[in-house]
């Protein structure tokens, strides 16, 4: 394939004579859409109102803007012409039935990092593609909340200085970058692998005081393993945009933490499983990487509602190893002790 391909003609190659591959090309196709839709509006910031106006609260509690309120309706809008039985938003209490004859099922965040809006900081859309074949009546509104392992698509689309859709099909990871002029996304890399070796991390440190011990001493050696040498040394991101996180890590490689901690409504981590961790997890996990809630494989862990929340950890597979091993058998190898050397996973 041609590098300058465009979107359609990646998936009109991708699903010539399968109709099955014809259905998810069709419901990506009307993603990119909405999320060109969506970016423009982005683009005009202030001059398209007040959309860091806080409006509500969504299902589950977080405060709502009013551009997470227009990007979800733009996406529904777009997702009622595409071939989807059920789709699962964030900003939605319940899965909501399109086309009950269709074969599709979406779980989607609108817009991830709202709470970026008025700073003029990446902000994105997360999405995951399921099939809802088999499933009935009420039964098809459950088609939502299967294994990640189910995806037959997932991507995140970043509204930033590019806006820039990264999308697996199973086959691998492609970015496209939207074309101003043509309006229509452009073909920027293919086969996309996490760098294996990178030595940055990002999590909210600001957190560091509620977090449990094994996320405390993993990030304690980070920060002093470069005591051994400079060329050790650790560097610490943190956007807040998760979408702009993940693109970072496939690109740059390293690891993303936001873990369970001990504040209230943090217990059982903060992201959602079923429309951010598991189609982040997907890209991840084809690009070479890994993604876990700690100890478990994200695409392992069956959904058990719409906006279960979930730990994440991912990036390259060796940094995210290291972390279940700083939470599991080896977790006895972990000092504290202010009396003697610190000593953790990256020393023996």
């Amino acid at each position: 394939m041609e590098t300058q391909a465009s979107l359609q003609q990646y998936l009109a190659e991708w699903s010539v004579d399968n109709s099955e591959r014809a259905a998810i090309t069709d419901t990506l196709l009307a993603l990119a859409d909405a999320s060109i839709k969506v970016g423009k509006l982005i683009a005009r910031g202030s001059l398209a109102g007040s959309l860091a106006e806080i409006v509500g609260n969504n299902a589950d509690g977080d405060a709502q803007k009013k551009l997470d309120v227009v990007a979800n309706r733009i996406f529904i809008e777009a997702l009622g012409n595409a071939p989807v039985a059920v789709v699962g938003s964030e900003e939605n209490e319940t899965a909501l039935p399109l086309d009950p004859s269709a074969p599709l099922a979406v779980g989607i965040d609108p817009l991830d990092g709202s709470s970026n809006i008025e700073t003029n900081v990446s902000v994105g859309t997360i999405f995951s593609i399921l099939p809802a074949d088999g499933n009935t009546g009420e039964a098809k509104l459950e088609a939502v909340l299967q294994q990640g392992r189910r995806q037959v698509a997932a991507g995140f689309i970043i509204y930033g200085p590019q806006t820039i859709l990264v999308l697996t099909v199973c086959s691998g990871v492609v970015t496209f970058t939207l074309d101003p002029d043509s309006s229509k996304y452009v073909s920027i890399a293919s086969d996309i692998s996490v760098p294996a070796d990178k030595k940055e991390y990002a999590i909210n440190a600001s957190n560091y005081c509620f977090w449990h011990a094994a996320i405390r001493a993993y990030i304690d050696d980070c920060v002093c393993e470069h005591t051994r040498s400079d060329q050790d040394k650790f560097n610490m991101r943190w956007v807040a945009s998760l979408v702009a996180e993940a693109y970072r890590i496939l690109v740059r490689g390293g690891i993303f933490l936001y873990p369970e901690d001990d504040r209230p409504g943090y217990q059982n981590g903060r992201l959602r499983l079923v429309y951010e961790a598991n189609p982040i997890a997907l890209l991840i996990e084809q690009a070479g990487g890994k993604a876990t809630d700690g100890m478990r494989n994200i695409l392992d862990i069956e959904p058990d509602n719409l906006h279960q929340r979930i730990p994440l950890v991912f990036g390259s597979a060796r940094a995210v190893e290291r972390v279940s091993d700083y939470y599991g058998d080896r977790k006895s190898r972990i000092s504290r002790a202010p009396l003697f050397a610190q000593r953790g996973l990256f020393r023996d």
